[in-house]
């Protein structure tokens, strides 16, 4: 697996990432675990999760799978929601309060079977909590061991500007993918000058640019996709001939779509490591296999353009939930 450098001191990973965002929902423990050990073994070195996940039932499967394995992958995870921490229960809002990052630390290292979080991120802004607090409290945890580097996800260029003035930020977490291009106006910019590394989640669209979503598809009532505007049977319909132009690319390559839109994204930055989830080994398996797709300026150029001037119909979160900020 080829290694990337992200941030200004040094830390290296593997280009592609495994997400474990919707394990707490599966009961089979061991085959969870298993696509977590193939990938470590198939040389993804970055694996991410969330104090939120579950809550904590994903922190505890991603411990129990990496436990053997340590010493070969770095653990990324997320404070930032206000959760109970004797319970577990999820209170619905942001609490990113300094007393409250250190007692989402405390558990996550407990759960994840760490001394050390590689890269602490928080999960998105706290409009209630300056941003010089935040990055402080991180710093401090740092300073003490407990983590080795500061993360953000989905946070606005303001944001990312102030939490880097007190402590490097080594990587921003966005969506980011050929139906999502929100950061790329302003964002991908900024970080670039900064020297941040960029970790697009859903660099798949939720599983739509693999090409096996069509206007038929139904989703169980807990899957966000369910409710979410850009997965309704009308939107699906609309969005398909984006989708149908990206395999018409691959197919002239040898690649899956899915392997076309995380190549794309290789091929976007040097600084840009895509983290996909998946609950199978053999798609594990197929997007592993982009980290080969060696796109010409040709092919790059070709479905970049098909995607910026594709118009995706819906929008890409629930009312309820928060996405991109701006902040």
């Amino acid at each position: 697996m080829q290694m990337r450098r992200i941030g200004a001191q040094g830390f290296e990973v593997s280009c592609l990432a495994l997400g474990a965002m919707g394990y707490g929902e599966l009961k089979d423990r061991s085959d969870l675990i298993k696509v977590i050990r193939t990938a470590v073994d198939q040389g993804v070195s970055l694996i991410d999760t969330a104090e939120v996940y579950g809550p904590w039932t994903n922190e505890e499967i991603v411990g129990e799978a990496l436990a053997p394995v340590r010493d070969r992958v770095q653990i990324a995870t997320k404070f930032g929601w206000d959760i109970d921490q004797t319970t577990g229960k999820h209170l619905g809002d942001v609490n990113s309060r300094p007393e409250q990052i250190r007692r989402a630390v405390e558990g996550s290292l407990r759960r994840l079977r760490v001394d050390c979080i590689d890269l602490l991120y928080q999960h998105r802004v706290d409009p209630k909590v300056p941003m010089e607090d935040v990055a402080g409290t991180v710093k401090d945890l740092i300073a003490e061991g407990k983590a080795r580097h500061f993360g953000m996800s989905e946070a606005g260029a303001a944001s990312i500007q102030r939490a880097h003035a007190v402590y490097p930020v080594t990587a921003l977490q966005s969506e980011f993918s050929l139906w999502t291009r929100e950061p790329e106006a302003e964002i991908l910019p900024l970080i670039e000058k900064l020297d941040i590394g960029l970790i697009p989640y859903s660099p798949l669209g939720k599983g739509f640019l693999t090409g096996r979503i069509n206007a038929s598809a139904s989703f169980e009532a807990n899957d966000i996709r369910s409710r979410t505007p850009r997965f309704s049977p009308e939107a699906i319909a609309k969005n398909r001939a984006l989708i149908e132009a990206i395999a018409r690319v691959g197919a002239g390559i040898g690649a899956t779509p899915a392997q076309v839109a995380l190549a794309w994204l290789l091929t976007k930055r040097p600084f840009i490591v895509p983290l996909f989830g998946t609950r199978s080994v053999n798609r594990l398996q197929e997007n592993l296999g982009a980290a080969d797709v060696v796109l010409s300026e040709a092919e790059f150029a070709e479905i970049d353009g098909l995607s910026a001037g594709f118009d995706v119909t819906g929008a890409r979160y629930p009312k309820d939930i928060m996405g991109y900020s701006g902040r």
